[in-house]
């Protein structure tokens, strides 16, 4: 639970100013992770298939996702002890290494270490959710979906640019010798370490660190928020919270909060470590933190289950040399539904509440799973059902994510969402292999309906009545 810590006597916090640059720097770093995530994506089958062929190219993406998915376990264990900066960097470090390891593998012809590598290669997805999480630690609460989903939607940018950077990287290492599909990992490689950079230089001080140094006492699941100056309260993103008398803390990039056993004698200290049990019996004990942790999975589930298979449904009908420009266009609008509407979700989610937009998103996806289902070939429907497919996805995510963050107190927080993105990233994979069987022994028409079953239980939880004075409860 989190506890009150004394702010440094002579300390004035100007938590806007610290927000401001936190977004603006997560943006960034964004767009520059996702260019890297995409690349690899783009062209992970294709460089396994010419590996060990066709067989085991389907694997590289599912290795990815529970790579990803594992790597939440340590990125999380080391925000809580020492602040989101070292776990983000953790995380696309690691995903640096995997993509490393891809390119040996292709050069070598190892198809163990290219699996190793797609493992590894999926903590850069990790990061790029645990930073979403980042961009609310400090914000004003009636802007934390807005801000969260505008951090959703720079993925968007990188991810439509990254198909052009991945033909012009296999173009340009082809010439140096590599082999085909090889090279762009190594251009992954390095967008994930420029991303590392930048949030290990600029990233300070610490949102986290800072919400967790101001904490409200008693484990307040909503502890970062102050809206009346005064020495010794809480700091959000609306406050400037004066401490003392007339000194400023600094805020720039060599800027830190002690946090921690330590932080009353002044120096830094890390944090209890919570650890996903932790974060489980958080979740556990909180209505609404268990609807943010469900939104988020359920919707993972329908989403990756239907999409992964949607390819395979386009082929059935059309002549090879058209399959792949229809995928492209079905899948394009596809991601514009998940990625490029997530502000105005999150402006949504401010003003209704998060209740109601994850109600909505339900109903969004059990009309994607109808419209989809019942298009048969013909592929504009198919294409409709597929976009609205990607909104209600983003629906769940942007209201699912930011009810959990509000749930649950600051200094379990990480581990929560550590424990969210575990149990997404497992239940997506085990959507995504189990959709093959599906459609091959009963067709897709049973596998939207299937997907549209896994919804229902979302609709009845969001749909329980609130307990009086439970936190987060909009």
């Amino acid at each position: 639970m989190a506890t009150e810590l004394t702010a440094p006597p002579g300390v004035r916090v100007d938590a806007p100013a610290i927000q401001r640059r936190t977004v603006r720097l997560l943006f960034v770093t964004q767009i520059i992770s996702g260019i890297g995530v995409t690349i690899g994506i783009s062209v992970g089958a294709l460089l396994a298939r010419s590996i060990a062929g066709t067989a085991v190219s389907g694997l590289t993406q599912a290795a990815s996702v529970v790579g990803g998915a594992l790597l939440a376990v340590p990125v999380t264990r080391v925000m809580t002890a020492y602040g989101r900066r070292p776990g983000l960097v953790l995380g696309y470090l690691a995903g640096a290494v995997g993509g490393l390891f891809v390119v040996l593998a292709a050069v070598r012809g190892w198809v163990p270490l290219l699996f190793a590598g797609m493992l590894l290669f999926g903590g850069s997805t990790t990061a790029n959710l645990q930073a979403r999480y980042t961009a609310v630690d400090l914000a004003d609460p009636a802007r934390r979906a807005r801000q969260l989903g505008l951090i959703v939607w720079a993925t968007t940018v990188g991810s439509v640019a990254a198909p052009n950077f991945a033909a012009a990287a296999d173009a340009t290492t082809r010439r140096a010798g590599l082999p085909e599909y090889a090279g762009p990992f190594g251009f992954s490689a390095a967008a994930f370490v420029l991303a590392a950079v930048l949030l290990f230089v600029l990233l300070r001080p610490d949102p986290l660190l800072t919400a967790r140094r101001f904490a409200a006492p008693t484990g307040a699941p909503d502890a970062a928020v102050a809206r009346t100056p005064q020495a010794g309260a809480p700091v959000g993103a609306d406050a400037q919270l004066p401490v003392g008398a007339d000194a400023e803390l600094p805020v720039g990039a060599d800027a830190e909060l002690p946090v921690g056993a330590d932080a009353e004698a002044g120096g830094p200290g890390p944090a209890r470590r919570a650890g996903l049990l932790d974060g489980l019996r958080a979740v556990r004990s909180r209505p609404d933190a268990r609807l943010g942790v469900t939104a988020v999975a359920i919707g993972h589930v329908a989403m990756v289950a239907v999409m992964t298979m949607t390819p395979v449904r386009i082929g059935e009908s059309h002549a090879e040399a058209d399959v792949l420009r229809l995928v492209g266009l079905v899948l394009s609008l596809h991601i514009a539904g998940m990625y490029a509407l997530s502000p105005v979700i999150g402006w949504l989610t401010d003003r209704t509440g998060r209740r109601p937009v994850i109600l909505g998103a339900v109903m969004v996806l059990l009309a994607a799973c109808a419209v989809a289902g019942t298009a048969g070939h013909h592929t504009p429907r198919l294409a409709v059902g597929l976009a609205l497919l990607g909104l209600g996805w983003s629906g769940t995510m942007v209201a699912g994510s930011t009810l959990l963050s509000e749930s649950v107190p600051v200094d379990l927080r990480p581990a929560a969402q550590g424990l969210s993105d575990l149990i997404m990233g497992l239940a997506g994979a085990s959507a995504g292999a189990a959709s093959g069987f599906v459609v091959q022994f009963a067709g897709y028409p049973v596998l939207t309906a299937l997907a549209a079953v896994a919804v229902v239980p979302l609709l009845a939880l969001a749909l329980r009545p609130v307990p009086a004075g439970a936190a987060g409860a909009r």
